[in-house]
């Protein structure tokens, strides 16, 4: 406690500061569904550096079963390696996020979120950290960058579409009214920063990134630049409707490892499903989806439009990929359809009803085969509290067009999931 006082900040403010809001910020719990970018709104005062801590838990219980159609593929010992593990009825591990937030000066906020335990990591370890200027205090504090501008910079959470808001990450389960993520995943953190105005509804994103998840310093000569930009309107029209639309954009000429749909660490929800008898949950962490494989460059656009009616509520994910990998020579396209359809009631809607339908097509890297995955969900939610949500979800997905030689031939899962999610 001495080098908090000695830096500046009194036992009472730090006690204070661990359970109040911070200025220009997203809820960990249930007031932060459905937000996206945090506004311009300046509600809470600052009072000098406060320093906020919350976190995110998360435990699932699986009961999944699978099959494929695949032909044997016996490696030197013997072993099938296209013959599914078995799996039946259990619980997943628990995963848990830190979330510190503080903010520095007025309008000036850092963040940082640590995963404790994750299902590809045993350890500890960093996701991302940025600072957030929604004012700029050092420079006179003007007003037309207060009032329209958000600058962020650091190692983090790309703004690429608007799906990323309502995914689940690692223990922040929080904000996806669904137990599992899309089949491709548009999730990465990466070192750039980006610039965001807000006017009367009317967004605009610009931004740029080293493009690779770690950074780095080798390699220069694969390492490109990547550009990012999103462009939107999002308006409460009336008490009872709100209306959004957001078209984004991310492309990189070249990259010594592209991550733009492979850059969640932590894990998928769907444990083991579609994996041999040599697999494990750490090593084996995507179970379900599947990564278009264009690492070397990437040019990837979306279209997310949002309407929330009363307690109605639908969510389009409209998606396509184009790229390679290092040892192509011609680009592959991938698209992705998600639609999700949520209705929440009660008292400020502590309940609610939800479905989604996610396809994905595209080119396999190596084959040339086209395939199509699809993917239903169907299920619902109770916030008990503002902080505690239990949901229940019934999931089923199809695998199409793989060769007989991919375990993923013939391939199907489907089941129930119970998650608890603790947020604060």
């Amino acid at each position: 406690m001495s080098a908090v006082m000695a830096a500046g900040i009194s036992a009472t403010g730090l006690a204070q500061g661990l359970q109040r809001d911070v200025q220009y910020w997203r809820p960990y719990d249930q007031r932060g569904v459905t937000v996206f970018e945090t506004g311009k709104v300046d509600t809470v005062g600052f009072e000098g550096v406060k320093v906020r801590i919350g976190g995110h838990f998360a435990q699932q219980l699986q009961s999944l079963s699978h099959e494929n159609t695949a032909a044997a593929n016996l490696n030197a010992s013997g072993v099938n390696l296209n013959q599914l593990v078995e799996i039946g009825a259990g619980s997943n591990l628990a995963t848990a996020n830190l979330n510190i937030d503080v903010e520095l000066m007025d309008g000036v906020r850092l963040n940082l979120i640590t995963y404790l335990s994750s299902r590809h990591h045993p350890e500890s370890w960093v996701k991302g950290g940025y600072l957030q200027f929604d004012k700029l205090p050092f420079l006179g504090n003007p007003e037309w960058f207060s009032k329209y501008l958000t600058l962020r910079v650091g190692h983090m959470e790309i703004n690429y579409g608007d799906a990323h808001y309502r995914r689940t990450d690692n223990g922040n389960a929080m904000y996806n009214p669904f137990v599992g993520n899309y089949i491709m995943d548009a999730f990465t953190t990466e070192v750039g920063g980006d610039l965001t105005f807000q006017s009367n509804g009317f967004l605009i994103v610009g931004g740029l990134t080293g493009g690779e998840i770690q950074g780095g310093v080798t390699n220069p000569d694969k390492r490109k630049i990547s550009l990012l930009g999103k462009v939107g309107y999002d308006k409460q029209v009336s008490d009872d409707l709100r209306v959004r639309l957001t078209g984004s954009i991310y492309t990189t000429s070249g990259s010594a490892r592209n991550t733009l749909y492979g850059g969640d660490r932590a894990g998928s929800r769907y444990y083991m499903v579609m994996e041999n008898t040599l697999a494990s949950t750490s090593a084996n962490f995507t179970s379900g989806r599947i990564n278009p494989g264009q690492t070397d460059n990437i040019t990837a656009t979306v279209l997310n439009p949002f309407i929330k009616f009363k307690g109605l509520e639908f969510f389009g994910n409209f998606e396509q990929s184009k790229g390679k990998a290092a040892n192509e020579t011609e680009e592959r396209t991938w698209s992705q359809v998600g639609a999700d359809l949520v209705y929440r009631f009660g008292p400020g809607e502590k309940f609610y009803f939800a479905g989604r339908y996610n396809q994905v097509d595209g080119t396999l890297a190596g084959s040339g085969l086209d395939i199509s995955i699809d993917r239903t969900q169907i299920g619902g939610g109770w916030f008990i509290s503002k902080n505690i949500l239990a949901k229940l979800e019934y999931v089923t997905q199809n695998y199409k067009g793989f060769a007989s030689s991919d375990i993923r031939n013939g391939g199907k899962f489907n089941g129930l999931m119970i998650e608890g999610v603790i947020g604060f």
